[in-house]
């Protein structure tokens, strides 16, 4: 599930903000936990829910090909 707001007005920002929030914590008992990596928010740091229990052998792997974090731009896996 991903909730999704708009608004047009921005003295509307702290109840649409609000609302989403609220629906989203009304409605987490019946997701699964994950998170789908390209739809976090950029104050989200939920990398091992976006990739489960592969994010030990996928941060050895960046650890390996990407050491100096090349890939650093989004938010991604931290090397090992």
């Amino acid at each position: 599930m991903n909730v999704h707001t708009l608004w047009s007005e921005a003295d509307q920002d702290t109840q649409c903000i609000t609302w989403a929030r609220t629906f989203y914590q009304a409605t987490e008992k019946f997701a699964t936990g994950g998170v789908y990596v390209n739809l976090r928010s950029e104050d989200e740091q939920r990398v091992e829910g976006a990739y489960g229990d592969n994010i030990e052998r996928l941060s050895e792997i960046k650890a390996k090909y990407d050491p100096d974090k090349f890939f650093r731009v989004n938010q991604n896996i931290p090397p090992k």
